[in-house]
């Protein structure tokens, strides 16, 4: 008879259970959550199981990376689709949740998720860092800004070199503030110096990484814009088409139809929200900037925003350049902005 089994994974401790081909409940149980011991505890049951599965989640990856390796047939399930699944259930607690991920996997209702790649979860890694020291940089500049102008202090354009220099311009002769001031500058200069080292670092590792400097050929993809795409898509190959990365990373339009009803909304912003932010990006830029080698990219997105404004035309090239980055990937080969199929997606 054929078993499966459901993992609810906690910080501590997993709730676990066991159901047989029927749905019968055989074994349920709070393990830690280690690998080792979730080894442990499935290979103790002497049962063979077709599948187990576990939510997506921050330490889903670790303990799916470490039970496949150990041979257990363990699937890593999309937190949506299991969260729309449990919408009807009356009480939700750790158990339940074992549960009724364990009858996902006998009844087969599940979607699973790839489970990237050391190297693409530690690049991965290195942008959340940057991009965390970036925002509490600007914070700060944005505090001092507003701790000023209430004083009458404005600060002006600056740049990042003169900025400090006008702060204290303004607060000198002001005791309080000179010392708030000195205080923000102070952390306000050890943000920069390790936002700049990320930067570098950043730099580093696109030049040193394959896929990324192949995806830098494409004009207004730097070293950020590529490092994100790459190592969110990891294997190109997990996609059977290219018009499915659209789709994947929630750039493609919502669709709603029943009986009369029939309703095309926004873009669903499901998935990786940061690769839809670097594709954004590098839209914006091939639109608003001089560059070279986009032309007919470019006049194809020209031609959306005279119809439909040009924020809606960012968004269709940024679903345009997922696709044709996604297909240099396959291919390995550079941006070509003769190559017939991008002339035709233009």
């Amino acid at each position: 008879m054929h078993h499966y089994a459901g993992i609810d994974v906690s910080l501590e401790c997993s709730s676990v259970c066991v159901v047989d081909a029927s749905g019968k409940i055989l074994r349920e149980a709070k393990v830690t959550s280690e690998p080792e011991a979730l080894i442990a505890w499935f290979h103790g049951l002497g049962l063979g199981l077709e599948r187990i599965g576990l939510e997506a989640g921050p330490l889903s990856q670790w303990l799916f990376a470490a039970m496949k390796a150990a041979g257990l047939a363990v699937e890593l399930l999309e937190t949506r689709h299991v969260r729309k699944a449990f919408e009807a259930m009356p009480v939700k607690s750790d158990r339940n949740d074992a549960r009724g991920i364990a009858q996902l996997m006998r009844l087969g209702w599940f979607r699973p998720v790839h489970c990237k790649s050391m190297d693409a979860q530690e690049t991965r890694t290195v942008l959340t860092a940057r991009k965390l020291v970036q925002s509490k940089l600007r914070d700060v500049e944005n505090s001092l800004r507003g701790i000023l102008r209430g004083f009458g202090l404005k600060v002006g354009p600056t740049t990042e070199r003169s900025f400090c220099g006008r702060i204290r311009e303004l607060v000198a002769g002001h005791p309080n503030l000179e010392t708030v001031a000195e205080a923000l500058l102070a952390v306000h200069a050890v943000l920069l110096r390790e936002f700049n080292g990320f930067e570098k670092q950043v730099r580093r590792m696109a030049r040193s990484d394959a896929k990324a400097k192949l995806l830098m050929s494409t004009p207004s993809v730097g070293p950020v814009v590529s490092l994100t795409y790459a190592s969110a898509i990891d294997d190109p190959a997990r996609f059977k088409s290219s018009k499915q990365v659209g789709a994947h990373f929630g750039i493609t339009p919502k669709k709603y139809q029943s009986g009369e009803t029939d309703y095309t909304g926004r873009i669903s912003k499901i998935g990786d929200a940061s690769v839809r932010t670097a594709l954004y990006e590098a839209a914006h830029i091939m639109l608003t900037k001089p560059l070279k080698g986009c032309t007919e990219l470019k006049s194809w997105a020209m031609r959306i925003a005279k119809r439909a404004g040009m924020s809606k035309a960012k968004v269709a090239l940024a679903r345009r350049l997922a696709v044709i980055m996604h297909r240099m990937l396959v291919d390995g080969t550079p941006f070509n902005p003769a190559h017939k199929k991008i002339a035709a997606a233009a």
